[in-house]
């Protein structure tokens, strides 16, 4: 009967059976240790200088005493903006990272202190936000800011985005410690929100104006097991587009529906629309929320939505939200260069959304668009000594035009509204964990980097150990321990560039799309192995001190552009593996806009340990052109710089 029914609905049953099954978890990061080499040059470097950073800076601009003051335990007022909360607990969360990779007695300290100060500021009913409790017995000025009672401004308040934040914090920082402090602060206030918010009668219909919190109730549910927090998650992304059903509230900017994803429910919506840090989080929680009940219908729109995000609103680093105008997407194959916004928080947001569709699904597809932001979208968006950021990520620039929210066209090392530095100091840390995953009784590596980790079958404990110079060379030696010899199977994920693809759909295409074979020894053996759906699939008897190496062809790549992407037609991109390549004026005479390269131009990679912190660069003598990674410009001051080049 199955085979009878049209192709679309049994791609929909693929997915809800599976769904259904939970069988990919993630190795937990307290279980993945860096060792060497690219990634742990960089969690390195969030725990000594990133997250330091940002904790002082949280000191300095006022955000710490936001807390005391709200709980009493100082004299002042409310310093900042409504949503500083959300970036002392993004900290908390990136430290409580550092605490997993580290154990750091002193940083363990100091985040006790700051619970202190988290639970004075929590009112005794569990919620929590201080730019109200501070304010509570101020009239009128705050309602535009606040609303005039609680959950009345959800369009604008961050009240419920920035608990879904402290959640997030709140499990980390338990993973990291085994103390309930913040855990317990976290469970108070979403009983709060349970009681308070709902479909029972005298309970309020509202929904988060930046969402957030639905991904982070199911994160909470996962380790507390309370099932109202799952539907509670579930609540909030069924109300969306249901303002027949909702509470009034004010609306602080007049930017619509579209702008907060609220212009249909959720189970009608096929288009990546409005704030793309809002979306992005939204789809997170969707597709978290599908593993855990799944639902034909809202299936089938996270999925139609992530097609029409990739396939036409995607930036080449993985970035995404075309307009300044509400940080949004814009219409399909808008993707202006100069004027790009592609904030950093959204390259974030698109990792978190492609994890969870790899969790759902098991498609590697989803783990080769997180891989292209990772190295580029994201890494673009931190400067390489950690301590300098980037809020907005252009596609070129003339050194000179403001793009980065006051800071000129140069990196800052913070800003008023501080969720870019915050969230990066939240993410970096927490790479590791993103590396392997188990899918029933199968060993699944998704990224590449030198590591140490620790995973748990069904039959045995295996260490994996990995070593290689990715991203800069394609060699790869997995060592695989298991604790006694056992058969299992061992997916590795062939990366969609190594097969031809530069990513999954047609925005962005190769110009040379032949691929070398994988070359795959096991044991010093050339050995044979089927690629199925983007993963090469090992099933033996393992032993310790089984070797498998790895080499993946890396040739340069002329990348081009969809021809319905008008800003690019006629211009052509250059990438090397997984990273994209710039052109910047430092190293060009400087000039960078008006290179233009030929059909028969080649560039020959070269390893530069000293600049900017360890890079390939690519040399083409034939116009004297020097190219480097586009996550490592504006590391030198401002400059002209170029990803796509006219053609000669």
């Amino acid at each position: 009967m199955i085979k009878s029914l049209p192709i679309f609905i049994l791609v929909l049953f693929s997915h809800f059976a599976f769904a259904q099954t939970g069988g990919i978890k993630p190795v937990s990061l307290k279980n993945v240790k860096t060792t060497d080499g690219f990634w742990h040059d960089r969690v390195e470097l969030a725990r000594a200088v990133t997250v330091p950073h940002a904790l002082h800076q949280c000191e300095e601009s006022g955000r710490f005493d936001n807390f005391a003051v709200a709980g009493g335990l100082k004299k002042g007022t409310f310093k900042g903006a409504r949503f500083d909360d959300s970036d002392v607990f993004k900290i908390v969360e990136g430290a409580s990272y550092v605490l997993q990779n580290q154990y750091d007695q002193k940083l363990d300290h100091y985040l006790d202190s700051l619970i202190i100060l988290f639970s004075a500021a929590q009112e005794p009913d569990g919620y929590l936000y201080t730019i109200r409790t501070i304010n509570k017995d101020t009239t009128g000025s705050y309602d535009w800011i606040a609303g005039p009672y609680r959950y009345s401004f959800e369009n604008g308040s961050h009240e419920l985005y920035n608990v879904g934040h402290l959640y997030e914090a709140a499990v980390a920082h338990y993973e990291a410690t085994g103390k309930k402090t913040l855990l317990n602060i976290a469970i108070k206030n979403a009983d709060h929100l349970v009681k308070t918010i709902g479909p029972k009668p005298g309970q309020m219909v509202v929904v988060p104006g930046h969402e957030e919190t639905e991904l982070a109730l199911i994160r909470l549910y996962r380790v507390t097991g309370k099932k109202e927090y799952l539907d509670l998650s579930k609540f909030f992304i069924d109300m969306r587009g249901r303002s027949d059903k909702r509470t009034l509230f004010l609306d602080e900017h007049k930017l619509g529906p579209a702008y907060f994803q609220d212009q249909v429910p959720f189970v009608r919506q096929r288009e990546a629309v409005g704030h793309a840090v809002r979306a992005q989080y939204l789809y997170t929680g969707v597709a978290d929320l599908l593993s855990l009940q799944p639902d034909p219908k809202n299936d089938a729109a996270v999925h139609a939505i992530w097609d029409d995000a990739t396939f036409k609103k995607q930036y080449i680093t993985g970035g995404m939200g075309a307009r300044e105008d509400g940080e949004a997407f814009d219409k399909p194959y808008i993707l202006p260069n100069d004027n790009a916004y592609a904030e950093t928080c959204a390259a974030i947001a698109n990792m978190l959304w492609n994890h969870k569709m790899y969790l759902l699904t098991g498609e590697a597809k989803y783990m080769d668009v997180f891989e292209r932001v990772l190295y580029n979208g994201f890494l673009g968006g931190m400067g390489v000594k950690g301590n300098s950021f980037f809020y907005v990520n252009p596609m070129s620039s003339n050194g000179v035009n403001d793009f980065n929210k006051g800071s000129g066209a140069v990196r800052h090392e913070w800003f008023g509204t501080a969720c870019c530095p915050s969230n990066v100091s939240r993410f970096l840390p927490s790479m590791p964990a993103y590396m392997y995953a188990t899918q029933g009784n199968a060993l699944v590596i998704n990224l590449f980097g030198d590591t140490k980790a620790n995973i748990t079958l069904p039959n045995t404990a295996v260490q994996i150990t990995q070593q290689t110079q990715y991203p800069w060379q394609g060699n790869i030696r997995i060592q695989v321990d298991p604790e006694k010899n056992s058969a299992f199977p061992l997916h590795i994920r062939i990366p969609g560039w190594a097969n031809g693809q530069a990513i999954p759909g047609d925005l962005y295409t190769y110009e040379d799309k032949l691929a070398k074979p994988v070359i795959l020894t096991i044991n010093g053996k050339k050995t044979e192995a089927a690629i199925e759906n983007g993963y090469l699939k090992l099933n033996r008897n393992w032993k310790k001190s089984d070797m498998i190496e790895l080499v993946l062809d890396m040739p340069v790549r002329k990348v081009i552009a969809n021809e319905k992407l008008k800003s690019n037609q006629g211009k052509v991109a250059i990438e090397r593996g997984p990273v994209l390549y710039c052109a910047e004026g430092h190293d060009n005479g400087g000039k960078a806009l008006g290179i233009k390269i030929s059909g028969t131009q080649e560039f020959t990679p070269s390893y530069q340990k000293e600049m900017l912190g360890g890079i390939n660069v690519l040399k083409s003598k034939e116009q004297n052109i020097t190219l480097i990674p586009y996550y490592a410009w504006a590391n030198r001051g401002a400059n002209e710089m170029a990803i796509w080049f006219g053609r000669d």
